[in-house]
C-alpha cells in the first residue's frame, strides 16, 4: 500500500503562535511529527505551511515543505492545495496528520490509510470505544455512530447513540449500559485525492454549522467516511502553552 502524508502547519495559531516551530529536544515540533510519519512507511511526507519561516526551517531538516495560502479556512483546504501543487493522481491516498501531535503512533497512520484503501470509501478516520459516562456526555468529545459496514452515519457533540431506556432509569447518567455502541472520534483522516479536489467546491452544510464539525460537510453531500475502530487512544497533542511545557519536559527525558 502506497500513501502520502500531509502535515498542515499553520504558524498563526491563536493560543500558541509559532506552534509548528516549538522546540522539542532540539528539533521543531512539526519536524518531530514528520519523523513519526516517515516511520509509518509513507512514500512521501509533506509539510504544508502558511509561513515562509516554517518553510525555511523545515527544509533545513530535510523535510519537503510547500508554502500554501494563508487564507485557507481548514486543514482540508490546505491539503487540497498540496494535491494540486504536487500533481498527485486522483486515486492517491493522502493522510492528514496534525502538526501538533509529535507523539503520534506510526501504526495509527498506517491503520487510517489501510482503512481507506480497503473500504473503497472517499475518506477514512478513526474512533475509539467510549466507556466513561462523563466522556459520553462531554460536548468537547465528538461521538460517531458507525454502520454495519463500518461507515460513519453521523458525528455529533451530543451523546449518541442515546440509550433511552437505560437513561430513563438512571436520570443522572452516571453509567453507560453494557455493550454500548458509543465511539469517540479520533481526528486523523485519510482522503482520496479526488475528494480533496472536490472538497472546496462543496457548499458548507447546515449541520456543519450547527455542530461545528467540518466532517459533516462530506456526509451531507453523500460522501462515504469509513471508520477504523482502535483499542487505545492516541497520545495527546499540543494545543495550549501548558501542553507545550508538558511536551518539552517529555522530550528532555528521551
Amino acid at each position: 500500500m502506497r500513501f502520502k502524508v500531509v502535515i498542515p502547519a499553520r504558524h498563526a495559531s491563536t493560543r500558541l503562535p509559532g506552534k509548528p516551530l516549538l522546540d522539542l529536544g532540539g528539533k521543531p515540533m512539526v519536524v518531530r511529527v514528520a519523523e513519526r510519519a516517515s516511520l509509518a512507511g509513507a512514500d512521501e511526507v509533506v509539510v504544508a505551511t502558511d509561513h515562509p519561516l516554517v518553510l525555511e526551517v523545515v527544509g533545513r531538516h530535510g523535510v519537503r515543505a510547500l508554502l500554501t495560502s494563508p487564507a485557507h479556512a481548514s486543514g482540508t483546504d490546505r491539503l487540497a492545495e498540496v494535491v494540486e501543487l504536487s500533481g498527485w493522481s486522483e486515486d492517491e491516498l493522502v493522510v492528514n496528520v496534525q502538526g501538533d501531535e509529535p507523539l503520534i503512533d506510526p501504526e495509527l497512520i498506517v491503520r487510517t490509510a489501510s482503512c481507506l484503501a480497503g473500504s473503497g470509501a472517499d475518506i477514512a478516520t478513526v474512533a475509539h470505544p467510549v466507556t466513561d459516562a462523563a466522556d459520553f456526555f462531554n460536548p468537547n468529545i465528538v461521538k460517531v455512530v458507525v454502520s454495519a459496514r463500518g461507515d460513519a452515519l453521523y458525528f455529533s457533540r451530543a451523546p449518541i447513540p442515546y440509550a433511552r431506556d437505560h437513561f430513563a432509569r438512571e436520570a443522572g447518567g452516571e453509567t453507560l449500559p453494557p455493550a454500548m455502541l458509543a465511539h469517540r472520534h479520533v481526528g486523523i483522516y485519510a482522503y482520496r485525492a479526488h475528494f480533496l479536489r472536490t472538497y472546496n467546491q462543496l457548499a458548507p452544510s447546515p449541520l456543519e454549522g450547527i455542530e461545528a464539525l467540518e466532517q459533516l460537510r462530506a456526509l451531507w453531500h453523500g460522501f462515504r467516511i469509513s471508520v477504523a475502530i482502535v483499542d487505545h487512544l492516541p497520545a495527546a497533542g499540543v494545543d495550549t502553552p501548558e501542553d507545550a511545557r508538558r511536551m518539552q519536559e517529555w522530550f528532555k527525558k528521551v
